[in-house]
């Protein structure tokens, strides 16, 4: 359905949303008596990242395919709308170090061929998963068997990667790199600003010469409490959305938004209790950050907590908007594209020191060099992943993961179609 086009939402399944309501209170109330107030709040943030997700259908791997594929840059010009915001709003606060009493910090990590590889990597697998980082988790939590699949092989991918850390952790890089350290505050900012609008601008222009006009990022959705309640959502209203909560993210944990650290964290916890192996001892878990997360409960764990909630905000999303409905079948070249998809997924993210959330969205945000490195492989990788997708059958006409629609191939991985 195009953007420009009015959407009636199916009638929302009470029941469901009952039970998803239940889920999210629950996890609430059982983490902050457990954890702590702020584990508490953090789980209902990361709540309000997946119904933000959901609503907007605001996802990565679509947005790049529909770019490189077809010319169509609606979803790019969203995310240069969602790193305009972040810049924004980030440098104050990083520059003063705290906030409210809270010591604030930003992701700066190194560029180097690690990073290069990890995002090549991890571009291929967003095409052949059909998902990125938070794409996964929201479409999963949405109701997509399939993307629960992703999921999986996501975190065997990371959990490999951090195994094998002796081989690719001493590759070469440059020391971590802070743009407003290194230029200066002010140039720092307003030349990020300056390439989120000359990129918008030449995607609008592209698209236009191709298809005779741009999609627009404020239409396609609703307006009021009910849209804002039930979706669709623009994508702009996505994109501020994130900027926003991301800002609450790095407020309240003190840090921004990541998702894929915990992954490895997941797979190596499940090899230390399967008996396959002691972690303990993997030169990944000897970095003194990453070994205290190892020994703590999981629910101690910020990143976990962020996305078990951003699954059970999609999830109520996805019931309020009356379109959580399972496909239970899925096609033996999904499957296949899922398990590969999603090994390359973790590996890659493992690698680059992030996602297209921790690397791309938060390290721009937080002003690292090796967050605008990443978005050059991280293309290049989409790029060979679109050519692959038809073995897997992909692509074929009516086929799952057909890029149809304006809101890209997350709702069609979360059985969805507005």
């Amino acid at each position: 359905m195009s953007r420009d086009a009015p959407s009636l939402n199916p009638p929302m399944n009470i029941a469901a949303t009952v039970v998803a309501a239940a889920l999210l209170l629950c996890g609430h109330a059982l983490l902050g008596g457990a954890q702590g107030w702020r584990q508490g709040a953090l789980w209902l943030l990361g709540a309000a990242l997946g119904l933000s997700l959901y609503h907007a259908a605001f996802g990565f791997a679509g947005a790049f395919r529909r770019l490189l594929a077809e010319g169509r840059g609606a979803g790019l010009r969203a995310q240069m709308l969602m790193l305009a915001v972040a810049v924004l709003l980030f440098q104050p606060a990083l520059a003063a170090g705290e906030v409210f009493g809270q010591p604030v910090r930003g992701f700066v990590f190194p560029a180097g061929v690690a990073v290069l590889l990890g995002a090549f990597l991890f571009g291929i697998g967003m095409q052949l998963g059909s998902g990125c980082a938070s794409g996964t988790l929201y479409t999963a939590g949405g109701g997509s068997p399939r993307m629960v699949l992703t999921l999986g092989f996501f975190v065997v991918g990371a959990t490999l990667a951090a195994w094998g850390s002796d081989w690719w952790d001493g590759l070469p890089a440059l020391p971590p790199v802070s743009l407003p350290r290194s230029l200066g505050a002010w140039p720092a900012l307003l030349g990020s600003l300056a390439v989120f609008a000359v990129v918008s601008a030449l995607s609008v222009r592209v698209e236009r010469r191709r298809h005779g006009r741009a999609e627009s990022i404020w239409s396609g959705g609703g307006y009021g409490w009910r849209a804002l309640l039930h979706g669709p959502w623009p994508l702009a209203w996505g994109a501020v959305a994130l900027a926003l909560l991301n800002l609450a993210t790095l407020l309240l944990s003190g840090r921004p938004w990541a998702i894929t650290a915990a992954f490895p964290l997941w797979g190596s916890l499940a090899v230390d209790r399967l008996g396959w192996d002691d972690p303990v001892f993997w030169a990944y878990w000897e970095e003194p950050t990453r070994a205290e997360a190892l020994l703590r409960p999981l629910a101690a764990d910020r990143i976990t907590v962020m996305n078990g909630g951003l699954m059970v905000g999609a999830l109520l999303a996805a019931c309020l908007a009356g379109r959580f409905a399972p496909r239970w079948r899925i096609a033996s070249g999904a499957v296949l594209a899922s398990m590969a998809g999603g090994l390359l997924l973790g590996v890659g993210a493992v690698l680059a020191f992030g996602c297209n959330i921790s690397a791309y969205f938060s390290g721009i945000a937080s002003g690292s060099l090796h967050g605008w490195v990443w978005i050059v492989p991280g293309l290049a990788g989409n790029w060979v992943g679109l050519r692959l997708r038809p073995l897997f059958g992909l692509d074929r006409p009516g086929g799952e993961g057909a890029a149809t629609g304006e809101r890209g191939s997350e709702l069609l991985a979360a059985g969805t179609s507005r």
